[in-house]
């Protein structure tokens, strides 16, 4: 079995190529699946990443081969000698938007909503062409009725017909009522697929949404329009000292920080990990900068506590790239600005905001 020599280190090369073809009694199916575990695990600790899901989603993507496009990424990457880091991870799964299971679910409840309608029409055309039958039958009736015995005729055909007439009734308020219940259901998945669980804010799908639909507005009114992406600082080192759960609340407060602050002209959402996308409506760059900057300042002179632990978790600060979407015709060169000049703000010390 030949497995790309990129992926591996040499010691973990030397390793696969060491083994036996096959482990006592492992079948290949199960050799394939050990050594991928082993590339995954040897991946995770030569570059020093945290073991999270997403982490081991991408990677497992990439060495697997099941994602080509991530694999031709981090041959490119080891290839040019530039370092794999969590930044640049976060930064690769861009290109694999999240909330693949909540998409999922929405599909599942669109599929519902639709057999519903489906079911409904059904109801109410079997309805209508019984209908017109009953009607049918005693218009027959009417014209030869003579003597008691088609009075009586007419008469069970109006009983058949006013009780199959409360059976469709009844079954047409229960479709209507699974109908409107998944439609409800349907709008709150809807909502819950754009937003991030952790902070509340607006997720990445979300804030793609609103990228394209704002940019496609500021252009039509010759208004400008900016992005900036924020990367929390030295956040690993808040995840090894204080655990992942502070780390959490360190986000949700940035997070609401960043909303606060940034006013109704700013869309603010969760890009991924420890990064923050913001929006800003009638902003050119500079202007974005300098609201921006004022808000990292007010950040940095904050002093946040570990609740559970009582010891301080010191200055939160944030790193920031900022960028003008209407300056681009594509919007994707527009983050990838924002993007690169994050990277410089952190190159340069980080606690910074940079222009593109």
């Amino acid at each position: 079995m030949h497995f790309p020599t990129g992926y591996l280190s040499r010691s973990s090369r030397a390793r696969v190529e060491a083994a036996p073809a096959l482990h006592p009694n492992e079948t290949r199916a199960q050799e394939a699946r050990r050594v991928l575990l082993e590339k995954i695990g040897d991946f995770v600790t030569r570059h020093d990443l945290p073991v999270t899901g997403q982490n081991l989603a991408t990677i497992c993507g990439a060495l697997s081969g099941s994602n080509p496009e991530l694999a031709g990424a981090l041959v490119q990457r080891e290839v040019a000698g530039e370092p794999i880091d969590q930044r640049w991870l976060d930064t690769l799964t861009r290109l694999d938007p999240e909330g693949h299971s909540r998409i999922a679910a929405l599909e599942v409840l669109s599929d519902k909503l639709e057999y519903a309608l489906m079911r409904f029409a059904q109801t109410a055309r079997a309805a209508q062409n019984e209908t017109s039958d009953h009607r049918g039958a005693i218009g027959v009736q009417l014209e030869t009725l003579a003597g008691p015995e088609g009075l009586a005729q007419v008469l069970d055909l109006s009983r058949a017909m006013l009780d199959r007439i409360e059976q469709v009734e009844a079954a047409m308020a229960r479709s209507e009522a699974e109908t409107e219940r998944l439609r409800e259901n349907l709008a709150k998945a809807r909502t819950e697929a754009d937003v991030d669980h952790l902070t509340r804010l607006p997720n990445r799908r979300a804030f793609e949404r609103r990228l394209v639909s704002a940019t496609m507005e500021a252009r039509a009114k010759g208004e400008p329009l900016a992005l900036a992406f924020c990367d929390v600082d030295h956040f690993k080192q808040v995840n090894d000292r204080h655990g992942h759960a502070a780390g959490d609340r360190v986000l949700c407060a940035l997070a609401a920080s960043l909303s606060e602050a940034a006013g109704d002209a700013c869309f603010v959402a969760r890009h991924g990990g420890e990064e923050f996308v913001l929006l800003f409506y009638g902003f050119g760059k500079e202007a974005a900068k300098g609201r921006l900057d004022a808000i990292r300042r007010a950040q940095a002179a904050r002093m946040l506590m570990n609740r559970d632990t009582g010891q301080p978790f010191g200055k939160i600060t944030f790193s920031a790239g900022v960028a003008e979407v209407t300056e681009d015709a594509d919007t994707r060169g527009a983050l990838a600005r924002a993007d690169a000049a994050l990277y410089r703000a952190k190159q340069q010390g980080r606690n910074r905001v940079e222009l593109d």
